[in-house]
């Protein structure tokens, strides 16, 4: 590794260029919780060769992990340090009531066994894509595997009903992305959906493991690969 590769300050003060990637890639990884490769090539490619520099800069001045992959880069902050601001009040990525939670892992477990049968790796250039209408028998079935005592109370309706309410915050996060549909009359089913690179991050089969032996902690939803 070259000298200069590990100090971001060197690498700003080559060239007025250089010091734009750097602020806005600085930029980029804190508005969002993920900077995906898409997201803009040319500015990924750069943090990826210059990945050493900016870790020191984040370990340095805030005691942060940055985490890169071919798709995808973010922060990983190990510790909040104002108390006055409760978990409540943050704005981060988590669901907190039991079976949001455990339709999250479900999403995770389906994603995973997509990338299986579909032969998908990370290096793919395409990102996979499901039918919202498989998901939703997937995690149908799997919730009166997960609960059978309570087989009358997960009715597909119901699933219906806590899958999409997880939706949002999946947007919002940049976990998913509905592909647009071309006729208004697709039935929602019938929608597609795209598992941007975030969902690489998850250790789905381990996560959804604990579904079975009932030791799923409370905000499970929060629990990445690299964390």
């Amino acid at each position: 590794m070259n000298s200069k590769e590990s100090r971001l300050e060197e690498i700003m003060s080559e060239s007025g260029q250089n010091e734009q990637k750097v602020q806005k890639i600085l930029n980029i990884l804190l508005e969002a919780p993920y900077f995906y490769r898409d997201d803009d090539l040319s500015l990924f490619l750069f943090l990826s060769k210059y990945k050493r520099a900016f870790a020191g800069f984040f370990k340095k001045f805030y005691g942060w992990d940055i985490i890169v992959d071919p798709k995808c880069a973010r922060l990983y902050k190990p510790a909040w340090y104002n108390e006055k601001v409760t978990e409540v009040n943050r704005d981060m990525f988590n669901f907190t009531r039991r079976d949001e939670c455990v339709a999250f892992l479900l999403l995770l477990e389906f994603f995973e066994r997509q990338l299986q049968e579909q032969s998908v790796s990370t290096e793919e250039k395409e990102n996979l894509r499901f039918r919202f209408g498989t998901f939703l028998e997937f995690a149908c079935r799997r919730f009166r595997e997960v609960f059978p005592e309570r087989t009358a109370f997960y009715t597909d309706e119901q699933v219906r009903k806590t899958v999409r309410a997880i939706m949002p915050s999946l947007h919002k996060y940049r976990f998913l992305r509905e592909i647009p549909r071309g006729d208004e009359d697709v039935k929602d089913d019938d929608t597609i959906y795209e598992c941007l690179p975030a969902m690489w991050l998850y250790k789905g089969e381990r996560l959804a493991a604990s579904l079975s032996d009932g030791s799923m902690p409370q905000g499970a939803a929060a629990e990445g690969r690299e964390a």
